[in-house]
Parts: structure tokens; sequence; C-alpha cells
């Protein structure tokens, strides 16, 4: 379907043929290996980075804080190394040898990554060693060549084909997306759904992004024959830095006699070009209304580690079978992204325009901010209301407890000098909800009374501070007894349910539920641990005690709760049981999280592209890899935000989240003052002016004044 077309001319000598075209198309078909390289390369870096949260809660067993910094951490030094890419790829390597040697760090950073996953490999420290070690890699190799692959594509096109090579980014922009909505809903998919090691298969999920990435690389390898390479030209960042430096260390040397001039920069003529200093100038102008954009990307990257961790504490059932997990909900961006583009563009842009308001490009970038704010007070609005079904653990010097009454009759519990009892409770009733206990010292006795069949007893607990118990209440031939568990009131992260037995049989009792065992379960009241199941409908458990089996119903087992089962007693061939509910389930849906996806969306609709665009209009030719790694270091700074609030806030979730909104807010009003006295500027007009003052110098043999500033090379406009 290719064909090969020359120029004019190609026989002659040092005249090379032009590359392949896709069937028959202005298009050379070596950005069709190029496109697929994307495609595989996102599929593998959006896969893996949906699973970092989880599995750092329910593999590596962090908190959450810790999860989210380490999340963080990781996400910023993606966009850190963008720089190292570009320093090798422009003063050495040139872009291709830079894409084959930082792939195959990142294809070892996968595979590393994957090992450590694997339960057999060694214990938690060699786990924690090789994820660690694998995200550096993945970090170095898939930061390095971002700011390569999609330039080396648009190298591939002749001059005079610039309209297809602006469609080749459109497609480019299109595989990275198309990358990442697929594996957002397949890796979790494999996570959960499969299930390896006694547990959820993190090896396979991370395995398969390993997979895709080696695709990548042999694909791209594979169309080496059609590429065309451009050498190294030299980093222009070095130049920039060398330029600044130079002229800090000039205007430092230099005597308080010496004639003053208008910009600092200027004390870089002796050595620099006019226009290079020109350019840099308005680069410099251009990075001030950085300065505050890394906000927004703190508020956006959480949607990976922050709201993934809302999600697992929602509904995610969607009726006829189908589950969402957690994790998957991240793809919800990058669908709305594809949406949006072209909604923005053909609707509200132009009606926005027919209303006669002047929608500059930052206006565009302060709206996106005020969405992003919005998107975290709908974010902080949802949380309030799943925090509704977790229990508050307790403080130091108190504990939580609930009543079970086990017995065959109403019971009275008593505690001296406690406005919290006495309390009456039938028999097998739901659980008394969890109640405050304030204790004196770490660790003290209560001496409880218990008023049963008209008869007071008495029984003397020991409770220990910032734990959970559950008093199960039960009768014997002497009347009744009471016996402390210990709970655990923290929901899974997963969104399983938990379930624990409380045997009420003279025998040991051995149940299957699923793929879990509660192995002999001792008999009189005998307590097995905690496990978590998958959520779902139990129709068909497995009892066995003594000799016989038995069948129980335990029927809907729902995301986040936990529940204790207790066996009463067996009739013939028949179990009785009473199931009670713990702590309740997830009763917000997951659905409740689309408006906050909307919002943080159409933000970065606004924000995000917008601010690529302003940045290249507003950037000399050669400079337009500057901006962009000044780009590229807002993102990490973002993250960056993140860590520390992590790691040093200590707010609640719903509280962190208004927080980051009245962040941003603060931060837009900033930009909005500095983008106000922000002057947009004509880079091609620009490099006219400078070329015509260059000429004029040079008729002067070097001895003109300058003759146009930069106050002659702005527009008007203001933001």
């Amino acid at each position: 379907c290719s064909k090969m077309s020359q120029a004019d001319g190609a026989l002659q000598k040092n005249v090379k043929p032009r590359s392949p075209k896709l069937c028959g198309t202005n298009y050379p078909l070596s950005i069709a290996f190029i496109v697929v390289n994307e495609f595989c390369e996102r599929f593998s870096y959006y896969g893996m980075k949906a699973l970092l949260t989880l599995y750092f809660l329910n593999y590596l067993h962090w908190d959450e804080n810790l999860s989210t910094a380490v999340y963080h951490a990781f996400s910023g030094l993606c966009y850190f190394t963008p720089l190292i890419g570009a320093l090798i790829a422009d003063s050495w390597l040139g872009k291709f040898k830079t894409i084959i040697y930082l792939s195959i760090v990142y294809v070892i950073g996968h595979v590393v990554k994957s090992v450590g996953a694997i339960p057999d490999v060694g214990d938690t420290t060699v786990h924690v060693a090789l994820s660690m070690l694998g995200l550096v890699l993945i970090a170095i190799g898939t930061g390095g060549i971002k700011p390569c692959v999609a330039a080396f594509g648009g190298d591939q096109f002749e001059e005079e084909h610039m309209e297809e090579r602006t469609k080749f980014f459109s497609i480019f922009y299109m595989s990275i997306n198309a990358g990442s909505v697929l594996s957002t809903v397949i890796t979790p998919m494999l996570r959960g759904d499969v299930q390896c090691f006694g547990g959820d298969c993190y090896a396979l999920a991370f395995g398969v992004p390993a997979a895709l990435m080696v695709i990548a690389l042999v694909v791209f390898i594979a169309g080496s024959r059609l590429y065309k390479r451009s050498p190294p030209q030299g980093n222009i960042l070095l130049d920039v830095l060398r330029c600044i430096g130079f002229a800090l260390k000039n205007r430092w040397r230099s005597s308080s006699k010496a004639p003053k001039r208008k910009h600092w920069l200027d004390w870089a003529e002796e050595k620099y070009s006019k226009r290079l200093i020109y350019e840099i100038k308005m680069v410099l102008r251009v990075l001030l209304l950085y300065v505050p954009l890394p906000m927004f990307w703190a508020l956006f990257d959480q949607q990976g580690s922050r709201w993934t961790l809302q999600a697992t504490r929602m509904n995610m059932d969607f009726q006829s079978g189908f589950i969402l997990k957690p994790d998957q909900m991240q793809m919800l961006n990058a669908l709305l992204i594809l949406v949006f583009v072209p909604i923005f563009d053909i609707c509200i842009y132009p009606l926005i325009r027919l209303c006669k308001i002047n929608l500059t490009p930052l206006k565009k970038m302060a709206a996106g901010m005020v969405l992003a704010a919005l998107a975290f007070v709908a974010a902080a609005l949802v949380e309030i209301n799943v925090t509704g079904t977790v229990v508050t653990a307790p403080m130091a010097n108190e504990s939580l407890l609930q009543i079970l009454n086990l017995a065959g009759e109403e019971v009275t519990v008593d505690l001296a000098d406690s406005d919290i009892f006495p309390k009456t409770l039938s028999s097998f009733e739901d659980p008394w909800e969890y109640q405050t206990l304030n204790l004196w010292a770490n660790t003290t006795e209560l001496n409880f009374t218990l008023d049963y069949k008209l008869s007071k007893s008495s029984c003397q607990l020991k409770f220990t501070e910032k734990e959970a118990y559950s008093l199960a209440l039960y009768e014997e031939d002497t009347g009744i007894k009471c016996k402390l568990i210990t709970d655990v009131i923290e929901k899974s992260d997963s969104g399983y349910a938990g379930l624990r037995f409380i045997n009420g049989l003279a025998n040991s009792t051995h149940i299957t539920v699923g793929s879990e065992e509660f192995e002999n379960v001792s008999g009189n009241y005998g307590v097995s641990m905690y496990k978590t199941v998958q959520r779902g409908e139990y129709s068909d458990v497995k009892c066995r005690s003594g000799q016989k089996e038995y069948a129980i119903d335990l029927g809907l087992l729902d995301f986040g709760a936990s529940y204790t089962v207790i066996i009463t007693q067996v009739s013939g061939d028949i179990m009785s049981f009473k199931k009670m509910e713990d702590i309740h389930a997830n009763n917000v849906h997951i659905a409740w999280q689309i408006p906050q996806y909307v919002l943080i969306t159409a933000g970065e609709v606004m924000f995000s592209i917008t601010g690529l665009e302003f940045s290249y209009s507003q950037a000399p030719a050669t400079m337009k890899s500057v901006l962009q790694a000044g780009w590229l270091m807002t993102v990490a700074f973002g993250n960056v935000i993140v860590l520390i609030v992590a790691k040093g806030g200590g707010l609640e979730q719903w509280a962190e989240f208004v927080l980051f909104a009245a962040l941003l807010v603060g931060v837009c009003i900033l930009f909005s003052i500095i983008a106000h006295f922000y002057t947009y500027v004509d880079p091609d007009e620009l490099a006219r002016m400078v070329d015509e003052e260059e000429n004029e110098d040079l008729k002067k043999n070097g001895t003109g004044q300058p003759c146009v500033h930069m106050d002659q090379m702005v527009k008007s406009t203001k933001m």
C-alpha cells in the first residue's frame, strides 16, 4: 500500500530520495510506525499508572497518605526527566537513538516493576525495592522520550506538506488518548478479575503494559530504514542558560560607573547576539506567567490518587452485571477529552465570540482554573457523603464499642459513670452503633453490669486505646456470659466486603466463602478472623460441622460493608444463622464522581490545550522547546505540591479538597493580575525587526545604538 515517491533529480549526486508514502498520500509511511509506537507506549504508561495507588495500598500495605505521596513523586519525576531526554537528543545522540536507548530503559523498568509484584520473589523489602527501582527507570524512560517522539514524527514530513504535518499531530494526540482509555479499562480488569498468588493479579496487570512497551520498541525499530533523521543541532536550552548566566555575571562584575542598560539581559550583548537576547526576553515574559500554573496540575493529577481512593469507598454497581472498578474511573478523563475538544472548538468558543466576548487565551486558562476548583468543590461534597458510612477511628485515650446480643432474650447493659448506658438490646438485634469509651490510661479495665432474665451479673473487660471492639453476650447454663472481640473498622481499599463468623455450635466449623477459607472456627462462640471477599451474592456458602456439610445463603455482601455472621444452631439438615452489618455498605454511587470529572476535563481543555497553543504562539521558532520544558516543569512542581500536602497536611479528605480548591482560586486571581499586564507579541514581527536592527548596526560598524526595542514589538491586546 506504499509507493516510492522521488524528488525531481533524485539521481543527481547528493540528492536523497524521499521516503515511501502511505497509500498514495503525502503522509510518509514512517509515521505509521511512530503512531503505533506512541499508542503502545501510552497504553503501557497509563495502564501501569492506573494501578499504582491501589498497588501501594493493597500489595505493599502503605497508608493512604504515603501511597498518595509516592504516586505524585513518581508523576513529578516523569515530568522532570524530559529535560534529560531533550538534552541527550539535541546535544549528543539525536532523536532516533535517544528514543531507542531510553525505550530500552523503559522496558527494563516495566519488567522490574512486574517482577516486584510477584509474592514469591521475596519479602516486603524486596518488593518495595524492586517497585521503586522499576518506577525510577520507567520515569527516566517515559520522560526521556516524551520531548522526542512527537518532534521526530514532525521531522518526517517535507516542507511543502505542512497541512499533512498538522493533521499528523491530531492523529498523534488521538493515539495518546486511545491508548489511555483502553489501558485504564483493561489493566484494572486484569488486576481484579484475574486471581493469582491468592489475590489480585498485580503481576499480570503490570506485565501486560510491559509487553506493550516491548511491542512499542519493536515497532519503532522496525521502521528504522524509513525514518528521516536530523543530526543533533545543539540544545537551545543550554544556550539560554549560558546567556542568562553571562548577563548576571557581567552585571555583577561591572563597576558602578558603567552605563545603565534598559534590561539586565542587555549585559550579555558583549558575547551574545541581540536576536538571542530579545528571544530570551520574550521567553522570560511567558515563563513569568507559568509561575502560578503548578497549582492547576496539583489538582488535576489527583485523579489517579485521591479521587481513586474516594472511588474505593463508593458503590460501583451499574446493574445488569456491570461493576466498575475504582481505578477504571480514570478513563473518563481521556474519554471526555475526545468529546470536549471538538465541542469547545465547534460550539462553545464560536458562541462566545457571537456574544461579542473577547475570550483571549489567558482568559481561557483562568476559566480552566476556576472549573478545576469547582471540580474539587464537587469532590468535597461527594466525600462528605461518602464518609457517612465510614467509622471514625478512636483517638488517644478512647476506644470504640458495639454490643452483639447472642442470648435468647433481651439484655440490659450498664456501665457506671457513663451517659451512653444503660442500653437494652433484643436477642440477635443488629449491633448497636459504635460508641466511644473514654479511657483514663493507655490500658484500663471497665466493669459492665448485665441484667438478664431478672438476674444481674457483671464482667470486667480490658480495653486498649485507639482500638475498636465488639462485646458479644451469649447464654450458658450458668447464665449470661460476655466476650470482648477486637474489630477491624477500616473499609477495604478495593471496595471488597469484610466478613467474619462467630460459631455458636458445640463443634468447630469449617466455612468456604468463594475462594476464602475460614478454617476450624472453634465452637462455643469462637470467632474467626476478618477476611475480605469480592462484592456479590453468596447463596451457596459451604459450612462443615462434624461429619456433615451444610449450605447457607448469605445473600448480598455489598461494597465496603463488614459483616458478622453468627451460626446459631443446627436442626436436621438446616444450619441457622444471623447476619449482622458491623460497618455500613458504600451507599454513594460512583456515578456521583462524573460531575467532578466533567468539570476537571473541561478545565483541562481550556487550560492545558490553550496554554500549549499560547506558549507556541508567543515563542520564537528557536525557543519553542524552551517553553515546552518550562510547561513540563509546571506539571512536575504541581505533583510536588500534592506530595507535600499529603505528607504534612493532616486534614480530613473533604477539607483537603476544599483547601486545594481555595488555593487554586487564589492562584487564579494572582494569574489574572499578571496576565492583565501581559501584552501579546508576534514572533515573526520580532524576527523581522531584529534583523532590520542588526543590519542597521552592521552599517554603523557596530557603533550605532539599537533603534528598535521590545516595547515596539508588542501588540496592545491585554488579557
